[in-house]
């Protein structure tokens, strides 16, 4: 009897300590979720006190040539910053994110060496200065800094790190190295000696462009574009295509840079903020806070109108667009005067007709950069085909006079023999 009622008491003391212990588990797991929300809410609510609207004059170029953009972060909300006790955490797992990038890592006294102190400054913008550098290999590289007080550049650091360290295509302009060192952060990109679009465009100091280099310029931007939507896995949206981030090297041939604001195109759920530059940003974006493959889409069409144009987005380019749309030939109204008479007007209205169409106030009824880099590549090979012909004509009638000059020169010298004889 004795031992039958020490087994009970055995019984309820186990029985009382699992069921201690499993309400003590429930007790610090509902605590860890609750602490764990907390900490997600404060991320979320940080990283939506700052909305990087650019603003980019007509004057404005990009990075990493010797013209240079006058970029603004506007803020808009003004949530208190709140602090995460992960912040160290974080740090160190951005630290392992640069260093799995793949990309060579420079000292800050490399750098120091290679721009001379930081004194070939080539411009200013939000993220941080940018810098003239020759390595020691005798290359030259654009070496772009983070600005100490930059918040909105670290992220911007980390994304161009993350993504330009596996993306790689003949139209987007090439990230070479990087630099953490001594507090610092700088980005090290090929060197882009002819500046951006924008300032072929809108500066007086560089010649016009002519019509086959828009052209040319078009489509590279288009094979980028289609590399980053397209080629690369998961697909990456740039969110921020505009002509002062595309850049020329020394053939003219066009790159697209600045994926500081880019986006793998994976859904987590995150609302990020309404991010881009005034002119270029998808209405549709604006309304509903979703930017997709379709919104870098219309920001090309813009860049097509720059090109035909030589107007700028903030000077009401959309107006006139609109104007010209309301007959078959209003296009040839806002034509650049450089191009007067310089270039085919259907060529003209073909490469309309696709801005228009990239522009479509439907997303789904916007094409895909594939089936636009067909369309201005069929622009681009019936205007060479047109050329050839000319050239075949005007060969045929130089063939047709040296025929005659010969013709002549043989009844000269039948008539010169029959005389003699």
């Amino acid at each position: 009897m004795a031992h039958k009622a020490d087994l009970v008491i055995i019984g309820v003391c186990v029985g009382v300590a699992v069921g201690i212990f499993l309400a003590l588990l429930a007790f610090f797991g509902v605590r860890w979720y609750k602490r764990r929300a907390h900490l997600r809410k404060c991320v979320n609510d940080h990283s939506a006190s700052t909305l990087p609207i650019r603003h980019n004059g007509v004057d404005t170029s990009s990075i990493l040539s010797e013209s240079f953009s006058n970029s603004v972060t506007v803020k808009v909300l003004t949530y208190p910053a709140k602090t995460s006790p992960l912040s160290k955490w974080n740090k160190h797992n951005k630290e392992q994110l640069v260093s799995a990038s793949g990309l060579p890592r420079y000292s800050y006294k490399d750098l120091q060496k290679a721009t001379k102190n930081f004194t070939t400054i080539l411009g200013q913008g939000s993220f941080g200065p940018v810098y003239k550098a020759t390595m020691p290999a005798g290359e030259v590289v654009a070496v772009k800094a983070l600005a100490s007080d930059s918040k909105q550049g670290e992220t911007e650091f980390q994304t161009e790190v993350s993504l330009l360290g596996r993306l790689h295509h003949r139209n987007l302009v090439n990230l070479v190295g990087y630099c953490v060192d001594k507090g610092q952060r700088m980005l090290i990109y090929e060197y882009m000696s002819n500046g951006s679009l924008a300032s072929f465009l809108y500066s007086e100091e560089k010649h016009a462009l002519n019509w086959q280099e828009r052209l040319q310029i078009a489509l590279d931007i288009s094979h980028g574009i289609e590399y980053l939507h397209d080629g690369a896995v998961p697909p990456v949206i740039h969110r921020d295509l505009k002509s002062a981030n595309i850049l020329l090297d020394y053939l003219m041939r066009a790159k697209v840079a600045d994926f500081g604001l880019s986006k793998e195109e994976v859904f987590d759920g995150r609302n990020s903020g309404l991010k881009g530059t005034y002119g270029y940003i998808d209405p549709v974006y604006i309304s509903t806070n979703k930017f997709t493959m379709k919104s870098d889409i219309y920001s090309f069409g813009i860049i097509l109108f720059e090109l035909i144009t030589a107007i700028h987005p903030q000077q009401n380019l959309i107006d006139y667009v609109n104007l010209a749309a309301m007959s078959s030939d209003g296009i040839d109204e806002i034509l650049d005067k450089a191009l007067a008479g310089e270039c085919d007007p259907e060529d003209v209205r073909s490469l309309a007709r696709i801005a228009h169409r990239c522009l479509h106030k439907t997303p789904r009824k916007r094409p895909s950069i594939g089936e636009v880099s067909q369309a201005i590549a069929k622009v681009k090979q019936r205007r060479l085909v047109r050329e050839d012909s000319t050239m075949s004509f005007a060969g045929e009638e130089f063939s047709g006079v040296v025929g005659c000059i010969e013709l002549q020169q043989n009844q000269l010298k039948t008539m010169t023999s029959i005389a003699e004889s």
